[in-house]
């Protein structure tokens, strides 16, 4: 079997599409929050809606933090260096959340389960983006990335 551009580490064939669906989650996600924490205003209480803000926002920075660092492993590894993500930068992403989350609940000016629901954006996101993608595979035949 003869290999492909992309399998002999060519890159992909379309570099330009990987950022075009990275910048429309980052964008569903930062939408998602929005529409939350504005519709909670008239019918949450505060903490309601200060759970909903601080989780979205925690949500919208563990997303760019974790597309960042596996964007810089992965350049490495292209270039033929080991890649240099380890165990602790992983862990820290999740303990930098939870401390946060667990400062703000300590001090009453959160609700837990709305911050939960904040940090769930990336999900309303990716199903954007799955509606989007079957849109355009159902309605006009085609994919597009």
């Amino acid at each position: 079997m003869k290999p492909t551009e992309n399998s002999q580490g060519m890159g992909t064939p379309f570099p330009e599409a990987e950022h075009d669906i990275d910048r429309r989650v980052f964008r569903a996600m930062a939408l998602a929050v929005a529409i939350a924490v504005l519709a909670s205003l008239p019918y949450g209480n505060w903490r309601v809606t200060s759970g909903l803000l601080l989780g979205g926002l925690l949500s919208l920075l563990n997303q760019y933090w974790l597309r960042t660092s596996i964007a810089a492993a992965f350049d490495r590894t292209l270039r033929g260096d080991r890649p240099r993500l380890t165990m602790a930068q992983y862990v820290l992403r999740y303990l930098v959340v939870g401390i946060t989350v667990f400062v703000f609940y300590k001090l009453d000016m959160i609700s837990l389960v709305a911050t939960v629901a904040g940090l769930c954006s990336f999900v309303v996101a990716l199903f954007a983006e799955a509606l989007r993608e079957i849109y355009f595979a159902i309605i006009h035949r085609e994919e597009i990335t």
